[in-house]
């Protein structure tokens, strides 16, 4: 799976948009979306919420995560926590980047919000290669990590089955020569 695939999934995310039009139910295959009425807030996904801001009919509402006293407090558990925290989304890179590159102006504080994501992505990410690191040293045959999301295990998939790829191999061989040098 590349990015653009879970950023796909992501899209399927519900977010309050504030329609400035009027629009009867509409049926998808997804579920009804609507009605929509100019200054009424409305659940909509992403993809449909992105799109109508992209065409100047709707002003998006952040999600509640979204925030800056929220997202420094995700901050710091994640820093305290020698293990993952629970994440507000589990898309919560995607819908950051996608609400940040078309709705900047609905989002209050949106440079310090991208900041503040980008340092919980940051420490996430480190976190997960140093829990690899470990992994790989201990020899362990399985591990069990807990409230990763798509987009982070997808980020070290290719690195970490190339390593465990190897690392078979690698055993194989020691112990097929263990076995040869005993007969």
């Amino acid at each position: 799976m590349d990015p653009s695939e879970v950023e796909f999934l992501a899209e399927k995310e519900f977010v309050t948009v504030v329609p400035n039009f009027a629009l009867d139910k509409i049926y998808l295959i997804g579920g009804d979306i609507g009605p929509l009425t100019p200054g009424l807030p409305v659940q909509v996904p992403l993809w449909m919420a992105v799109n109508l801001k992209q065409g100047q009919k709707c002003r998006i509402v952040p999600p509640e995560w979204m925030d800056i006293d929220r997202l420094q407090d995700k901050k710091q558990e994640e820093t305290d926590s020698k293990f993952f925290t629970k994440m507000p989304s589990d898309h919560y890179m995607e819908v950051t980047q996608l609400l940040l590159k078309c709705a900047t102006d609905d989002i209050p504080h949106a440079d310090e919000i991208r900041t503040l994501v980008k340092d919980i992505w940051d420490l996430r990410i480190a976190k997960l290669r140093s829990s690899i690191d470990t992994f790989v040293k201990s020899d362990a045959t399985h591990a069990k990590l807990n409230f990763l999301t798509l987009m982070e295990l997808n980020t070290v998939r290719p690195f970490l089955t190339k390593a465990l790829d190897q690392m078979h191999v690698l055993r194989s061989n020691t112990n097929g020569r263990i076995q040869s040098t005993q007969e």
